[in-house]
């Protein structure tokens, strides 16, 4: 009886346990229900079917963007240089000088070789060579960034096939394009790290390398496989997002890279490794979404909006370090 009591001493008591589970589980989602009452309620214009729309057309890019770094923060690291790889992969769209169609399975081509190559320098760099992440990304970030100025002279650029322009905001059935790009993606993302031997891998390498070393398995190998995948995911996001803003500049996606950090944490992705889902990723990007069109369409100043980021990650980070306390 008295180490029942000591248990339950420890755990809080039974009550305090099911309502941390539950909060652990399903707060976020209770949070955006909450969330969109509010919207609705205070700005009515937020439910017209437009917006509503316009809401996931955006959202799309950035949802791209977080399900690569959540591949990154499961094995305890993180990727600054996408926003700058998204820049760098819409300024490349434009040396094609390209005004068909048919010139666009050709840039997503080049798009993928050059995002999966700076993801194999930033996990080289992080796993064999021992560079923290936020360095080595933050490195891979400026590089390309210089690229970019040398190569456009710091001009906008908007010679684009109109195809890209569809695939970014364009409909099928009522449906953004992107928004059905995003969800295949999450799909792919979802089956591979819930449903594959590989999942399994990252995980077990993201709660303990060295156990995972002593399971025979390569924590280096695996790392960079997943800062490949980060990067590839970005180089996506860049197109689609490129379409959607449809004139190059050297700073398209600028904040991306701070944006998916955070709601790859809201979502319940732990910054320490191994926990987390593609799932609770994507709700975080529903909820600053959300916060953003939001603080638009009530006229408040748009600098709110990183106060609220700001706060968001900070009480996620506390939440979820409380929970494994």
């Amino acid at each position: 009886m008295m180490e029942a009591d000591k248990s339950r001493a420890r755990t809080g008591g039974g009550e305090g346990l099911n309502l941390a589970a539950v909060m652990e589980k399903w707060g976020l989602y209770m949070f955006l229900g909450l969330l969109l009452a509010v919207a609705a309620v205070t700005s009515p214009a937020f439910l017209a079917p437009e917006n509503i729309v316009n809401v996931l057309t955006i959202a799309a890019p950035l949802g791209m963007v977080v399900i690569g770094q959540v591949f990154v923060i499961l094995v305890r690291g993180l990727d600054l240089s996408v926003a700058s790889l998204m820049a760098t992969v819409a300024v490349m769209a434009t040396a094609f000088k390209a005004t068909d169609d048919s010139m666009i399975p050709a840039i997503f081509a080049a798009a993928l070789v050059m995002s999966a190559l700076v993801g194999l320098v930033n996990g080289w760099l992080v796993a064999r060579r021992g560079v923290s992440p936020f360095l080595a990304t933050l490195a891979t970030m400026i590089i390309l960034q210089g690229a970019r100025f040398a190569y456009t002279g710091g001009a906008p650029i908007s010679t684009l096939p109109p195809g890209m322009s569809w695939l970014a905001s364009g409909r099928v059935m009522g449906i953004p394009v992107n928004l059905i790009a995003l969800l295949l993606l999450a799909l792919v993302a979802g089956v591979l790290l819930h449903k594959s031997r590989l999942g399994r891998q990252i995980y077990m390498v993201g709660t303990n390398p060295q156990a995972a070393r002593l399971n025979g398995l390569s924590p280096d190998r695996i790392t960079i496989l997943c800062y490949v995948i980060c990067s590839v995911c970005a180089g996506i996001g860049g197109l689609f997002l490129l379409g959607y803003v449809g004139t190059v500049s050297n700073w398209v996606g600028q904040g991306y890279e701070l944006d998916s950090i955070v709601a790859a944490v809201m979502g319940g992705v732990a910054l320490s490794g191994g926990r987390g889902t593609v799932v609770g990723a994507l709700t975080g990007v529903v909820v600053l979404v959300v916060i953003s069109n939001l603080v638009l369409l009530l006229g408040f100043p748009i600098e709110l909006q990183e106060v609220i980021k700001g706060i968001i990650i900070v009480g996620a980070a506390a939440f979820y370090r409380t929970r494994l306390m």
